[in-house]
């Protein structure tokens, strides 16, 4: 990876950590819809590095198929490096994470 764009890679996940420690401190509460944005969105309501896009049924029923524990598993280590670890939400509990598994889920039926 080019020395740019491995600076740009990082200005943006620092980003993302500093805007997740405003929602975190402005609500007090997990807010999975307000974290998605902040967090998931990114490639998971743009496809990016073939990630299931949220409201795509089929995509997410066939993830389903493994279950909720492997999907919610996969999201706190990690899959295949490309899925990062925690989808990058730092501040996130593994109850959070799930939650947000949940949140994807649900806006996709």
């Amino acid at each position: 990876m080019p020395k740019t764009q491995l600076i740009k890679n990082l200005a943006l996940v620092a980003t993302i950590c500093a805007f997740q420690y405003v929602i975190a401190a402005e609500s007090g509460n997990f807010d999975a819809a307000a974290t998605y944005q902040s967090t998931c969105y990114a490639c998971h309501g743009t496809g990016q590095a073939h990630a299931p896009i949220v409201g795509e049924t089929i995509e997410w029923e066939i993830r389903l198929e493994k279950g909720m524990n492997t999907l919610v598993k996969n999201t706190i280590e990690g899959l295949n490096g490309v899925m990062p670890a925690r989808g990058l939400c730092i501040i996130c509990s593994d109850e959070d994470l799930k939650a947000l598994v949940e949140y994807m889920i649900e806006q996709s039926q």
